[in-house]
């Protein structure tokens, strides 16, 4: 009797598992896959607007590169550069901000300071790509060209027109400058404007 009753349970205890209940339910409703495949099935991600991104990312890195290989031609005159510049613009519908910013980055790891002085002003002259970052690279460009009086110039314009809005980075920038130029009551002023504004 033992033997008979072991026999009859061994093959169902030695078989596969009936599936479970939650995997059945969806069998008389929408055919016969059970309901945990359907993770397995993912909805495609929209590309387009990664590519459109991407595309006009390089767009702007190919109008940089222009732009900077144009002016590192020319000669060292203002008239030259400003002429460029505004040939590198003439047929462009919008102003090419994102170029213009990516073109002032790129000479600045080529430490092409007295081109980032030309494009920068023409910039201002503009009135476009006026941010911080645009303002933080001409000082450098200034000091490594040895422009400080143009420098401090700037940066007064900037203290007397952007009250309380002045990045701390662009006080530590005239701090640097003052500093390497031994000028410590300049550098006292910086820093007694850098506490009336953050303090």
């Amino acid at each position: 009797m033992a033997g008979a009753f072991s026999l009859r349970l061994g093959p169902r205890i030695a078989g596969t598992p009936p599936p479970p209940a939650s995997a059945t339910k969806g069998e008389g409703r929408g055919g016969g896959r059970p309901t945990g495949s359907r993770a397995l099935v993912s909805k495609k991600p929209n590309k387009e607007h990664h590519l459109w991104i991407r595309k006009d990312s390089a767009g702007s890195g190919k109008k940089a590169l222009h732009l900077v290989n144009t002016v590192s031609k020319l000669p060292n005159e203002k008239e030259a550069v400003y002429g460029a510049l505004d040939k590198w613009t003439a047929f462009e519908p919008e102003f090419p901000t994102i170029a213009a910013a990516k073109a002032l980055e790129m000479l600045k790891r080529r430490r092409q300071w007295l081109r980032i002085i030309q494009v920068a002003k023409w910039l201002m002259s503009k009135g476009q790509v006026l941010t911080w970052t645009t303002y933080d690279t001409l000082l450098l460009a200034l000091f490594m060209d040895g422009r400080i009086d143009e420098a401090e110039s700037i940066w007064n314009n900037i203290i007397q027109t952007h009250t309380r809005s002045v990045p701390k980075r662009l006080f530590s920038r005239m701090i640097l400058i003052y500093d390497t130029r031994h000028c410590p009551d300049k550098v006292l002023e910086v820093v007694s404007d850098f506490f009336i504004f953050f303090l």
